[in-house]
């Protein structure tokens, strides 16, 4: 089946915001010194002017694609580097370059300050986020300055590359659910080549693209943009740098929301099985709006059990006999589950998982295998971003936890009984920092933030990647005073981009107002 226009052009939209490497998403602290240790004196790299200059087509990292159209009006987008350590411990010696994006507000005489966007992955390029999203931020606009920036290892700051395109065809074609022994060699294999690939090409910069080092990046973007406060929208992985950032500069914290949120008190099993809950929850809901539906849903099955129960066969047979996809490339097992997962984001996606559960069914993978190209920041040309590999070495040095391929196994019964249709593939994936050649640094991160402004955290019901359950946490983590808890009662993957009226108006009246909502208020 041909990949229509519109399905290619939300397929690409798509992958600013994805699941982290089967788990969303690793003793000596991998990310250079730690919150309490960290040196103050960046006098030379506060003061640095930055080069602001119209904004080139992206990089292949950061996914490709033509330069950035302008805003409403035609305002055109403003894009620069600014330089930060490599090592904050070593303030003075090597720095690298980080890729910033900018639209100025409109209301120059009223303007509060920067808001500063982090879309997610971990490993989302935000210079290529920001511009596919501004329309959703123009009321924003009118008073801040719009402003994203690719952290560090991701895109074009210093991005961290493992493997070149054909050898990551290879890779994400092998089958990360192993059946036997051999299965088991083959993807212990895969994983070590990968981790010794990521060592090779991006060693240097490996113990140091953290969250913290990336929370100690943004207090440094505040400073050389001028603001006194940090004003913050960080979206699902967004939500646990931004957390970090309140706990390690709480008094800097201006206005901040973070929606879509990953639970603090999560470490790697943990996470991943909510993930998995959450997933199968969005399924669940997919699987029902089919059913009633009736005869205009495509699928088999008169009943949720029945229509999952099709998807749990379909995805056995792909793991016996892979079916043609594109071009020479055949749709796997997991790489199905990739693209079902994908699909669930976003509501919007729910046709789209239809059509290719459908057409799948009839011996065609092309549309579930561009949804997990998606995922994966594969384009139609073959090119990868390195969101994946971003997403790896930030997850793996932030993380302590090393489970081999026998420790995942061994937790396989209790992933199966969050999800049928994901508990394999997440549970396999516990080992995916197995043979990272750094250290992690936390079991979880420390998101206490007292003496912090109040900061809006956002979640949504049927949120599959980062499970509503970790809003509550948040909040309490955070600290009393501080977590203002908003619920949205929808399906996706973040609320204030869904469109919701009261969701999008609570929101701006806290940013551009300052008005603090009651903690608990839901929309609907």
């Amino acid at each position: 089946m041909p990949i229509s226009a519109a399905q290619r052009a939300a397929l690409l939209t798509a992958t600013t915001v994805l699941l982290a490497a089967g788990v969303t998403g690793c003793s000596d602290s991998g990310d250079g010194d730690t919150a309490s240790d960290a040196p103050t004196d960046l006098t030379g790299l506060t003061a640095q002017t930055l080069d602001w200059a119209p904004c080139p087509p992206p990089s292949a990292a950061e996914g490709g694609g033509p330069a950035p159209s302008p805003l409403p009006g035609g305002t055109p987008w403003q894009c620069s580097f600014m330089d930060a350590p490599l090592d904050y411990a070593k303030p003075d010696g090597e720095t690298i370059e980080l890729a910033l994006i900018r639209a100025p507000a409109r209301d120059r005489a009223n303007r509060i300050g920067s808001m500063i966007y982090n879309f997610g992955g971990p490993g989302g390029s935000g210079v290529t986020g920001l511009p596919s999203f501004a329309p959703d931020y123009e009321k924003l606009r009118s008073r801040y300055d719009l402003v994203s920036f690719d952290p560090r290892g991701v895109g074009r700051s210093e991005p961290v590359e493992c493997l070149s395109d054909k050898e990551l065809d290879d890779y994400y074609a092998l089958d990360f659910t192993p059946d036997d022994a051999a299965e088991e060699r083959t993807l212990s294999d895969a994983q070590k080549d990968y981790a010794a690939g990521c060592e090779r090409e991006a060693g240097t910069m490996l113990p140091h693209v953290g969250t913290e080092n990336a929370a100690r990046d943004l207090d440094l973007m505040r400073q050389v943009l001028g603001d006194d406060k940090l004003h913050y929208f960080g979206i699902s992985y967004g939500t646990e740098l931004g957390g970090v950032y309140a706990h390690m500069f709480p008094k800097n914290v201006g206005r901040a929301l973070f929606d879509a949120v990953v639970d603090p008190n999560s470490g790697t099993e943990a996470g991943a099985l909510g993930q998995a809950r959450g997933f199968q929850l969005a399924l669940d809901n997919f699987a029902k709006d089919c059913v009633d539906r009736g005869d205009e849903c495509t699928l088999p099955g008169s009943t949720v059990a029945e229509i999952e129960g099709f998807i749990l066969d379909l995805l056995a047979e792909l793991d016996k006999k892979p079916i043609p996809g594109i071009g020479d490339r055949k749709l796997t097992q997991t790489q199905a589950t990739n693209g079902i997962a994908q699909s669930l984001y976003s509501k919007e996606f729910w046709q789209y998982l239809e059509q290719g559960l459908d057409a799948a069914d009839g011996g065609d993978g092309a549309l579930l295998l561009a949804l997990s190209d998606s995922m994966n920041g594969r384009d139609q040309n073959g090119s990868y971003s390195n969101i994946q590999a971003a997403n790896a070495a930030i997850n793996c040095v932030d993380f302590k936890e090393r489970y081999t391929l026998g420790q995942a196994k061994e937790r396989l019964p209790e992933f199966r009984k969050a999800s049928a249709v994901f508990g394999n593939y997440m549970g396999w994936a516990l080992s995916s920092c197995s043979q990272w050649p750094v250290p992690g640094t936390w079991e979880h991160p420390d998101v206490s933030a007292p003496g912090s402004a109040p900061i809006l955290v956002l979640g949504t019901t049927g949120d599959p990647a980062t499970p509503y359950e970790g809003t509550r946490a948040m909040v309490e983590a955070l600290g009393k005073g501080v977590g203002v808890e908003l619920t949205y009662e929808g399906e996706g993957h973040g609320a204030y981009n869904g469109g919701n009226a009261c969701v999008q108006n609570t929101v701006n009246a806290y940013f551009l107002d300052g008005k603090v909502p009651a903690s608990g208020t839901v929309c609907k």
